[in-house]
């Protein structure tokens, strides 16, 4: 069956009322067992107390789940549709648990690939890791929010059953207005304390809000490759050199680049010495006639890059590199 839902109409139906019962809190901790990472990102989640904790059949560490995806949905400003989409593609693929196996190297609640790109298997076995990946390539879906949920599902999943997503909806709006009214935040350990890593990395990207469209679409880009290997002169197939990756962040946005670090930070005038980087903003090092690597901004200290070869497309604090050259802001 097919359920086409516009935004309003969601929600109306979101407004279902039933509440995900008890207290639901150090919700990461609980579900993150199997991550060798589960201290990166907590996410604490508290939901009215004396209601039912199971809904259409799901219940404890299920729900705990949809908590989480729903939280990050919002955390991205998803759209609600969105929220529904992705519960209804992991009741699909795990049921909404947090599985360690499936077929051939998938893993997780959405049964991610490492394989194909979509992240190491700890990140995967990331609840909030694997949430954030969804919807990055649930949102760089042309006219996802004009699909029916099982469309919209496939477009991300790319399953030999197509149309198996569409018999989880009336159970994914249910749960979803379950856990809508949780009170969930996402919290990353400081940085003084402990470096960004691939985990923290996901975190970082999902909360990125700019003004800036075209930055914006450019920064999604890049952090929906997360996970991808360093591949020297690779355009993301299966992996991305740090030019490669700026040029096809940059591409998806509508700008196109030069194809090498030298030759992006010859193309424009950098910006003046001191100014603020904001998200999107191409982050030059070396010096000016030896460019030897470029990242995006996420803002303030943080970039996104592929690093070299042995690493994967990342998250890295700025004071990591002791050869900043300057940067530029494409698009403006």
């Amino acid at each position: 069956m097919g359920v086409k839902l516009g935004i309003a109409a969601l929600a109306v139906i979101i407004f279902i009322p039933v509440l995900f019962g008890s207290i639901v809190e150090g919700l990461i901790n609980m579900v993150f067992g199997s991550s060798p990472n589960s201290t990166a990102t907590t996410v604490s989640c508290v939901t009215s107390s004396g209601a039912p904790d199971t809904v259409d059949g799901y219940t404890g560490e299920q729900m705990s789940n949809a908590a989480t995806i729903v939280a990050v949905g919002k955390s991205m400003n998803v759209p609600e549709q969105g929220w529904v989409v992705a519960i209804a593609a992991a009741m699909q693929e795990s049921g909404l648990k947090n599985d360690d196996y499936g077929d051939r190297d998938s893993l997780g609640l959405f049964q991610e690939r490492p394989s194909q790109g979509w992240g190491t298997p700890s990140q995967i076995l990331n609840p909030t890791y694997a949430a954030t990946v969804f919807y990055q390539h649930l949102l760089a879906v042309p006219g996802w929010q004009t699909m029916t949920i099982d469309q919209a599902a496939q477009a991300v999943e790319r399953s030999a059953f197509p149309n198996a997503y569409a018999q989880h909806v009336p159970a994914a709006l249910a749960v979803v207005g379950a856990v809508d009214g949780a009170t969930c935040a996402m919290s990353p350990p400081p940085a003084s304390s402990t470096p960004p890593n691939e985990l923290t990395g996901a975190a970082t990207c999902a909360q990125v809000t700019t003004p800036n469209p075209i930055a914006l679409a450019a920064v999604r880009f890049a952090c929906s490759e997360l996970g991808k290997p360093y591949i020297w002169g690779g355009n993301g197939d299966p992996g991305f050199d740090c030019s490669g990756l700026t040029t096809a962040a940059y591409a998806a946005a509508g700008i196109t680049l030069p194809r090498t670090a030298q030759t992006q930070y010859n193309a424009r005038p950098l910006l003046p010495a001191g100014t603020p980087l904001q998200p999107g903003d191409l982050v030059f090092f070396g010096t000016p006639t030896a460019i030897h690597h470029v990242g995006i901004s996420l803002g303030g200290n943080l970039l996104v890059d592929a690093p070299q070869t042995g690493q994967t497309v990342r998250v890295q604090q700025l004071s990591e590199f002791p050869d900043y050259a300057g940067s530029d802001r494409p698009g403006s």
